[in-house]
């Protein structure tokens, strides 16, 4: 069934007798519940959620302004992201600086870490290992035999979109993919500053939450919202998907041909940064070969995430080892899962590196891992910090300013995604804002589409498809994470991956039109324009 009955996922059904007031307040403890995970009434006694206005807003909007602003000019954001939002609390509540810095900042950023510092740890040596065994070099030298130098950034997009398709997570990508991307583009002559833009493409954008099935956490928030699944309007998505591929791809390769014109090529090797080692020990592997460790990352992924949940069930317990009473340690697997999936399949994808290659990553491995693990560490604590900006704005009364007023747009499909893709670029993360987003609008979402006769499997896609849009602002930790892997710049940079953003935002409205127009969800009309509009 294409068309989901809404009212099964409802809790209550439009707003009671309470004053708007109240029910807005309501709305910002149980958002601000959501984020920091303590109970209503505390939150509400302690003063965390107050009544907001035009200054609060200023307050949010100065703070965000200020991150992107510092991000751009390349200062640190572990330095800033802090000062952004203390900043922001400061003019709100100064007495709520130091609570709010150890109580939501500190909390969510060691939190981000704690679950995926392991997975950028693995990522980042995994992605050492490709480029130190030359497996990268050989896979590069057959793409350019196979399709040409000119569809080099095609096949970067291809084998971005494969993977992340696959299950593997966009970090990860990011540090696998990259030291293939540099050779090819080398060997191509293409701009080193297109890299950023050809990987956001592949990596961030349709694979990431427009085609339908994908297992990426942007596709799969709204399930638990809407009642829906991962495959939800699978036409509208990927119309979507096309349309983000055919404009990326058509950009992309307008960048390309205009430095060819203006006789720019790669760059010089001796100025810039994060280079790949060059492979010195003769003769390449077979491209089969070389392909064996990427394989087997997709592959292994896909297989633990099945295989876990069976092993351990919903939650498993240990009793520590430790003199005295000690307290079980509970771990929720059904919440972990993916990333301990991710996790098996990194390490199975280095053993089998360093198997197939042993010589040449044995002889450059010491060095080659310090190099990672550092890159691994600034990647994590840059988007950890991003991830505690990100919630201690969400809970600024400033934030609730911005949610009310996105309520007053009409269209229901309209008013869902920019609510959703504003939250995300605010936060600077696709899923905590669509996470936000919907914890506190779900409802009025669903009443509006009851109304209008929209299926929740088109809500499900519009916000999926929204919140990866405007997220990737200078802020986001992604984008962080990309440029500084590829040892580039916002200046050098960011404009190619702030087009994408563009393109990929505006893909949400083309499949609202799409929607509009032709009723298309599962491939047939589920209802008449009439009926919808």
């Amino acid at each position: 069934q294409c068309r989901r009955p809404a009212k099964l996922y409802l809790r209550t059904m439009g707003r009671g007798s309470a004053s708007a007031d109240t029910d807005d307040r309501s709305r910002a403890i149980a958002r601000a519940v959501f984020i920091t995970g303590r109970d209503a009434q505390s939150l509400s006694s302690q003063g965390v959620v107050h009544d907001g206005g035009d200054m609060s807003f200023l307050i949010v909007l100065a703070a965000l302004c200020f991150l992107m602003f510092v991000a751009y000019r390349g200062y640190s954001v572990i330095l800033f992201a802090p000062i952004a939002a203390l900043g922001a609390v400061l003019l709100t509540d100064a007495s709520l600086v130091a609570p709010m810095f150890t109580g939501l900042f500190m909390d969510k950023m060691v939190g981000f870490l704690k679950l995926y510092f392991p997975v950028f740890l693995l990522g980042a040596i995994f992605g050492k290992l490709i480029e130190l065994s030359g497996f990268s070099k050989s896979i590069v030298s057959a793409v350019i035999r196979l399709f040409g130098a000119e569809r080099a950034m095609l096949s970067i997009v291809a084998v971005c979109a494969v993977l992340t398709y696959g299950g593997v997570s966009l970090f990860v990508v990011v540090f696998a993919v990259y030291p293939f991307a540099a050779e090819l583009f080398r060997q191509s002559d293409i701009p080193k500053r297109l890299i950023p833009g050809t990987i956001a493409l592949g990596a961030f954008t349709f694979t990431m939450d427009a085609l339908p099935g994908t297992p990426q956490i942007q596709n799969i928030i709204p399930t638990s919202f809407f009642g829906t699944t991962t495959w939800a309007a699978p036409w509208l998505g990927t119309i979507g998907a096309v349309f983000i591929l055919i404009l990326g791809m058509s950009y992309l390769e307008w960048r390309r041909r205009t430095a060819k014109r203006n006789g720019e090529g790669y760059g010089d090797a001796a100025t810039l940064l994060n280079e790949p080692a060059a492979f010195v020990d003769g003769k390449l592997a077979h491209p089969l070969l070389a392909l064996t460790p990427l394989v087997l990352v997709g592959v292994v992924n896909k297989l633990l995430t099945l295989w876990i949940p069976q092993v351990y069930g919903s939650s498993h317990e240990f009793v520590p080892a430790v003199i005295g009473k000690a307290a079980p340690v509970v771990q929720e697997v059904s919440k972990i899962a993916a990333i301990w999936s991710v996790q098996g399949a990194l390490l199975v994808g280095i053993a089998s590196v360093i198997v197939l290659a042993w010589r040449p990553v044995a002889a450059s491995f010491a060095e080659g891992a310090k190099h990672a693990i550092g890159g691994a560490m600034l990647a994590a604590m840059n988007t950890a910090s991003e991830y505690g900006f990100g919630a201690v704005i969400a809970a600024l009364p400033g934030f609730l300013v911005v949610a009310n007023a996105l309520q007053s747009i009409p269209n229901p499909l309209v008013n869902e995604a920019i609510t959703v893709t504003a939250l995300a670029g605010i936060t600077g993360s696709a899923s905590g804002g669509m996470s936000i987003a919907l914890a506190a609008m779900a409802e009025t979402f669903i009443v509006n589409a009851n109304a209008a006769g929209i299926p929740m499997d088109v809500l499900h896609r519009v916000a999926s498809m929204a919140s990866g849009g405007m997220d990737t602002l200078p802020h986001n930790g992604a984008v962080i994470t990309l440029l500084a892997v590829t040892g580039l710049t916002h200046r050098q940079a960011y404009k190619d991956i702030f087009a994408i953003t563009l393109i990929k935002t505006g893909a949400v409205f083309v499949i609202i039109g799409a929607f509009y127009a032709t009723g298309l969800v599962c491939g047939a009309r589920t209802a008449s324009p009439e009926t919808i509009r």
